[in-house]
């Protein structure tokens, strides 16, 4: 059986190669279609981001007042008496890109199709809740870092969608921190460039990598699961999670062997039900 990271990486690549991209039979991708569509009108997905954010902002009050107080893994030593700040993660956590999902539903083509020209776009939504919260740690002096996968090239359209938002963002301090390497995910190393200088009091995102290493996180499902009552104690607490239902490691953590066609995948999918 092939290793897990070995699965995800060929599932990516065969992502890329669109294999699973069709104009002509849109089923595969229409089968995200209530999930997006919940992103989009759901009352309910709205009201549990600004819980979210609420709650987060209650814990920002709590970690200023405890110079002990860390939130990150990478964290371990002479952190007191450092200048606080928060990681927080930018696609699906801070801007909402439901409308590049309903387009690739109505296309019929997967990502990375079209995503460079949505991006470019800089028309990204914020998530309900976040601009509140991001606007509430500037004003109390903590430190926002924008930490996400987006590549480098995609800078200057990322830095334009978060300012065009009204959200805080310090030119004078690298405040997005991007993905420089297109086949390397983990964020553990970057958390812990900026924990060099800064005590990082939370964490905020729409994926488990977005807290704890990829090493860790790219598991089986049965597995995988086991992590949220692991760190069980970290979130509403220190770790802030947005819930993401249109995509995600989530999914590829069902697959043991590598799908090797769109009728293959949607059974794997079928098989994982508990009914």
């Amino acid at each position: 059986m092939k290793s897990l990271k070995l699965i995800f990486l060929l599932l990516i690549t065969i992502t890329y190669e669109n294999s699973y991209a069709s104009e002509k039979d849109k089923s595969f991708q229409e089968q995200s279609m209530l999930s997006v569509i919940y992103v989009q009108t759901s009352t309910e997905f709205a009201a549990n981001n600004i819980q979210t954010f609420n709650n987060a902002s209650k814990a920002l009050d709590m970690a200023l007042k405890d110079k002990t107080w860390t939130a990150a893994l990478e964290q371990k030593d002479n952190f007191v008496s450092k200048d606080p700040a928060i990681i927080i993660d930018v696609d699906e956590t801070v801007l909402d890109n439901s409308s590049f999902q309903s387009r690739t539903i109505l296309s019929g083509l997967s990502y990375p199709n079209g995503w460079a020209k949505w991006v470019n776009e800089s028309m990204a939504t914020a998530v309900e809740g976040v601009y509140e919260f991001l606007h509430y740690a500037n004003e109390n002096d903590v430190k926002i870092f924008y930490v996400t996968n987006r590549l480098e090239s995609f800078r200057e359209p990322t830095i334009r969608n978060l300012k065009s938002l009204g959200l805080p963002f310090d030119d004078n301090l690298n405040s997005l921190i991007m993905r420089e390497d297109e086949n390397v995910r983990d964020k553990t190393k970057r958390r812990k460039n900026i924990a060099e200088n800064y005590r990082i009091v939370l964490l905020l995102g729409d994926q488990l990598t977005d807290f704890i290493s990829t090493k860790e996180a790219y598991v089986f499902h049965s597995d995988r699961k086991k992590l949220a009552n692991k760190y069980s104690d970290m979130w509403g607490s220190k770790w802030f999670m947005i819930t993401n239902p249109t995509y995600g490691r989530w999914e590829l953590s069902i697959y043991d062997e590598m799908p090797k066609s769109e009728g293959e995948a949607i059974q794997k999918r079928k098989e994982t039900l508990k009914p």
